[in-house]
Order: structure tokens, then sequence, then C-alpha cells
């Protein structure tokens, strides 16, 4: 996340996956007023639920969220335009979240419907070779419907070294690996968290800090604050609410704002983002702020401007983050992007 104006990259479903959209929109970002100019579709391609950019390389990511699940590397252009370079098949169906290694050197996807994470190697050019890994989650939860099996649903690399973490959402589990540099393989580290049963976790936060995590139950909307120790294993310090509302909540993104004093929480259902003080011993809410939409999917920020999709209200929303509290305000009109489900800034 960057403080510079520039270009944003919308991923989001198309027809293949029941959506609206066509592919990778993308929008000029006004870097004095934050304000987003929609620049069209830069890339025709299915169902590109999550991305993400390579660390040093003008190379973008995309997970196709598709029975057979594909991964794509695209070249970033000055105006946004987007010329593929590679891609391949994910091993599992449905991958949802993906993310480069701090290194540049390898790809790392979670298949949703395959319940397992692939590794692609990258080239100098961020392009992806052959598939290194697949490993396979296996397992259930209690509740029959979400957690009849492994669900993968997010990868976390750390960007000091430590384990990566797979999320799994059907399983109740987090897991930890250590991505082997020559070999491209995942070497998992014992035991793996179990979470509360039937919470359902579905993404993770990172501290800045490097000493806490906190993980977003999709199922129980909670958030489960840990102490995570030098060799990645977490430590449970307590579980909050992830909505101070009534009705179905559906917790989607989580993420720690600038200087790691808020944590924000999207919660689907009640349209809401959710805004926790981290200055206790567990996330403690101090606000809840309407997005002005029914399902928030997913937020990120650029200095003082935090931009969330909605996915079925078809609209990407501009909101100032106050400096002091960190409780954001929505600013301006929402801009139109069909079935959004992914801000890439």
């Amino acid at each position: 996340m960057t403080d510079e104006g520039g270009i944003v990259h919308i991923g989001g479903y198309t027809a293949e996956g029941d959506g609206k959209g066509e592919g990778i929109v993308a929008a000029r970002r006004d870097p004095g007023t934050g304000e987003l100019t929609p620049l069209g579709t830069a890339a025709v391609t299915p169902s590109p639920s999550f991305l993400a950019r390579h660390p040093t390389l003008p190379v973008l990511y995309a997970a196709h969220e598709l029975p057979e699940g594909q991964v794509s590397a695209w070249r970033i252009g000055s105006d946004g335009d987007l010329t593929r370079l590679g891609g391949g098949p994910t091993g599992g169906p449905e991958p949802c979240h993906l993310a480069v290694t701090p290194d540049g050197r390898h790809l790392v996807v979670a298949n949703y419907g395959g319940g397992s994470v692939a590794v692609f190697p990258l080239d100098g050019t961020g392009t992806p070779g052959e598939r290194s890994d697949l490993v396979v989650h296996s397992g259930h939860g209690p509740d029959p419907e979400r957690q009849e099996q492994a669900h993968a649903h997010m990868v976390s690399p750390d960007a000091a070294g430590g384990p990566l973490y797979a999320v799994d959402l059907g399983t109740d589990s987090v897991y930890r690996y250590d991505l082997d540099q020559a070999t491209g393989r995942l070497v998992p580290r014992a035991p793996r968290v179990h979470v509360h049963a039937g919470s359902g976790p579905r993404h993770l936060a990172r501290h800045p800090d490097g000493r806490r995590v906190y993980l977003v139950g999709e199922l129980d909307a909670t958030v489960t604050a840990y102490d995570r120790g030098a060799d990645g294993a977490l430590r449970e310090r307590g579980r909050v609410p992830a909505s101070g509302r009534a009705g179905h909540v559906q917790p989607s993104e989580i993420a720690v704002g600038p200087q790691g004093r808020v944590l924000y929480v999207a919660n689907r259902g009640v349209g809401t983002l959710a805004v926790f003080a981290l200055d206790g011993d567990l996330p403690e809410l101090v606000d809840e702020v309407e997005t002005g939409g029914e399902w928030p999917r997913h937020f990120a920020w650029a200095g003082r401007d935090l931009y969330l999709a909605d996915q079925r209200a078809d609209m990407i929303r501009q909101f100032r983050i106050d400096p002091a509290s960190g409780v954001p305000t929505a600013v301006g009109e929402p801009v139109p992007v069909p079935s959004p489900s992914c801000v890439l800034l």
C-alpha cells in the first residue's frame, strides 16, 4: 500500500463466476484528492477475484476463481494497461487468494475449492514457471455446508523470513510452512494452529511489530488475537465479536491500519467497516462505519485514503481516514465497478 497517486487495479467476478464484470479494471488515483477515475477494463479475463503485485517489478498477478483454477501474470504499462506474461493451472478449483513472497521469487496460491496451496517459481521478469508444489489439506469442520472438506482461503508469507501461514476455513486451522527456495516446495511446521471449531477462519492480519496476529472468522463473526512466537507459533490471547451490529454478520477482509494503532474488519451482511483500537490486550471496537452497500468484500488504503470494494453494490467507495482516531469517513460518490472483489493499490 502506497501514499502516491497512480494506477489502481480492481479484480472481480465475470459471468463465469456469476458476476457482471469483464476482467481486471483500471482506474487513476488523484494524489491530492484521492479521487478515482475509471479507465475501463485493462484485461478481459475470467473472474480475476484476487490480485497481487510483484514487490519490485511492474507485474500484476490474478487468481481466477474458476472450477479449473488458473493464475495469470500481467506486465503493467504506464497508463495501467496490462500485457499477459503467462500463467497456468493452480492444481485445484476456485483459487481465491494469492501472494508473492517478499523476495519476489515465488507466487503462492490458495485453492478454496480444492483445499490446497500451490507454489509457482517466478523468473527474472516475474513470469510464473511450472508449478513447483501443491500441498493438499485434509479434514473438515462442524458446519456441514461450509466445512465439509478443507477450504484454503488465504496465504500469508512473512516479510521477516518466518514461516508462511495458510488459513483454512474448512478445517478451522492455520497451517505453517517453510518455503524451500531451491526446490520451491513447502515444508510443514507442526503443529498446525487449531482455531475455535466452526469459526471458519478466512483471513489474517499481521501487526507491523511482528509479534501480533489477528484472525477473522467468517462463520462465527469473531476476531481472534494471537501472540506470535519467534518460530511463527501462535498463542491465543482472546476473541472479540467482529461487529457490534445485530443480524447476519459475515466478515471478509481484515487488516492492521497505518502505524499499527487500528484494526479494520469489513462485515458483509450488515454492510459495515468495523474499527478496533489495538492499544489493549484485545482489539476494542471504537466505531463501525456504514459502507453504503451490503457486501463489502475487500479494502486497501493509500496514505489517508481507504478504498472499499462492495461486490453486490457494484462499487468502489473512497473513505478518508482520521489521523487521530483511524476512523474512516466516506468521501464523494461511489465509483461504479461491476462485481468488484479486490482493490490493488
